[in-house]
């Protein structure tokens, strides 16, 4: 018998009631496009000493985005004192833009600091002017100390790299601490753990804003795992293992060409030629999901894109992304992303208009 598929984990924001300086409420549940102009204008900003992974990763994922064949971002890197910045390793950047790159964005990271105990009060500033104004504010790793500083996380869920995690509570009390998760959104306020969560948070960004179908195309060019829930654990006391003969990239990939058909814990172990039990601490112990979890979420990503970009009927998405039935998909859209398949592909479509 097909186990019954369960729901995937999901950081469950709760309202927040946003301290000085005041932010404009939004619902954590609102999934809607981040209404902006296109292209969406990002700033980075670089606390020296900066690191080089985090400042990286927005720019080379999101300048990947191209929409109607036009740039999705734009992408400005900015610290307080334009010229070279320290980084957290051997190299120094030279960034050219102050931080009134900040007043010119929609959108605002602050990548990962080593000073995150000593912020920069202009940073600070920065970020306060930023919410106030309305605009998306996030942070890469460390960078939720600086975010935290600010005030902007009193009330709110955050989470940080997890060997801080304990660090960032007891030094702010008032920030709603999630330790073992990739990113939170919480309104227009995201935060997200240390260096490859970087990626699942742009890609979220990305998804948010230009739908699933976007988002996992960007994935496929930079040769990321598509879209994870920020739910996921953070890989803590194990180590992500390496893709060898013996993990379960083949299982998976095998299973990515099969969604729309019943599979079992029974048919992904034989296919993995290993047992049940060790395919579940296998699979978790590369995914940070269970079989089942994993395979919820690829289908409601399939759903997602098939939505975005055919004109199927929903009881044909709902097959051909394994989901079953018309309903099936609409609970489980509705629990994910707070929308119908309707609404969502009203709000998503990437089909031009009628």
């Amino acid at each position: 018998m097909q186990p019954a598929v369960p729901a995937a984990p999901t950081v469950s924001a709760q309202p927040a009631t946003p301290a000085m300086p005041p932010i404009p409420a939004v619902s954590a549940a609102s999934v809607g496009p981040f209404t902006c102009p296109r292209p969406h204008r990002v700033a980075v900003i670089a606390s020296r000493p900066v690191s080089l992974f985090n400042l990286a990763v927005p720019e080379l994922l999101l300048l990947k985005v191209e929409v109607d064949g036009r740039p999705g971002y734009e992408v400005e890197l900015c610290t307080p004192d334009p010229g070279p910045v320290t980084t957290s390793g051997s190299a120094d950047v030279v960034i050219r833009s102050g931080l009134d790159a900040v007043d010119r964005a929609d959108t605002v990271i602050v990548a990962g600091t080593g000073a995150a105990e000593d912020p920069d009060p202009r940073v600070l500033e920065a970020l306060r002017s930023a919410a106030r104004a309305g605009k998306r504010v996030a942070s890469v790793c460390t960078g939720a100390f600086l975010l935290a500083a600010a005030g902007l996380l009193d009330g709110r869920h955050a989470t940080t790299y997890w060997a801080y995690t304990g660090q960032f509570a007891e030094k702010y009390p008032d920030v709603l601490v999630q330790p073992d998760v990739l990113y939170v959104q919480d309104g227009r306020i995201l935060t997200s753990s240390g260096y490859a969560a970087g990626i699942d948070l742009c890609l979220h960004l990305v998804r948010t804003d230009y739908g699933a179908a976007v988002a996992n195309a960007v994935a496929r060019l930079a040769l990321v795992a598509p879209v994870r829930p920020g739910g996921q654990a953070q890989f803590t006391d194990t180590p992500l293992p390496a893709e060898t003969g013996t993990s379960l990239a083949e299982t998976r990939a095998w299973a990515m060409t099969r969604l729309d058909q019943p599979l079992t814990l029974t048919d992904l172990a034989r296919h993995a030629s290993v047992s049940v039990r060790t395919l579940s601490r296998r699979f978790h112990a590369e995914t940070g999901l269970t079989p089942l979890q994993w395979l919820l979420h690829q289908r409601l990503e399939r759903a997602r894109e098939l939505l975005e970009t055919t004109t199927l009927p929903v009881d044909q998405v709902a097959r051909a992304s394994g989901l079953g039935t018309a309903d099936s998909l609409r609970q489980h859209l509705l629990r994910r992303v707070g929308l119908t398949p309707s609404d969502y592909r009203a709000t998503f479509t990437r089909l031009p208009a009628a």
